[in-house]
């Protein structure tokens, strides 16, 4: 009779035991899909603000033949971009986004200069891409903003910090406005 109860409490603690690991199993699994989709999400970023580093490209390349000074400033300056990718930080992501910022708000100043040019339907076309193409980052930075959050918010909720915290999970940082993005310039 005594080692049927021992069995059946070795058992009982085997099944919670079991309950324990598995429960582990999965918070850890959900840490690592909401690391990856972070990861995802910072790529996705990246990708489309080198879509919209190609479209100013194009826009530099139907500036030139009205103003070929600015444009070659322009054009180096392009050249020097940096790539991005999952792996960059935010800050480097931050960094290359305000780089193109500054040379978005350059073309629209020499668009201003010149009013044939504005009126091109290269530069037409163009700006609408690159339009496109900022709307595209924008919900890019939307979607990783709500990952970042549901991840951070696994991270610190009970009881799944505690495994959070074996792992070494850490929280991921936010995509913030830059004052820059505050001040961007019009397309008007």
């Amino acid at each position: 009779m005594w080692i049927i109860i021992i069995l059946l409490i070795i058992g009982f603690f085997f099944l919670v035991f079991l309950g324990i690991a598995g429960y582990g199993i999965f918070v850890y699994n959900s840490f690592v899909t909401l690391r990856e989709r972070v990861y995802n999400g910072k790529a996705q970023i990246a990708a489309q603000i080198e879509s919209r580093w190609d479209a100013v490209t194009n826009l530099i390349s139907a500036t030139k033949q009205y103003e070929a000074h600015e444009a070659g400033v322009l054009e180096n300056i392009t050249a020097q971009r940096s790539s991005i990718g999952r792996d960059s930080s935010m800050m480097d992501i931050e960094e290359n986004d305000a780089q193109l910022n500054n040379i978005v708000g350059r073309l629209i100043a020499i668009s201003e200069a010149y009013p044939e040019l504005k009126a091109s339907e290269v530069y037409k076309s163009t700006m609408e891409s690159v339009n496109k193409f900022e709307d595209n980052v924008r919900h890019s930075r939307m979607i990783y903003n709500d990952v970042v959050t549901q991840f951070n918010r696994k991270l610190r909720q009970f009881p799944t910090n505690f495994i959070g915290s074996i792992f070494k999970f850490e929280a991921q940082p936010y995509f913030e406005q830059t004052e820059q993005k505050e001040e961007m310039p019009t397309w008007d």
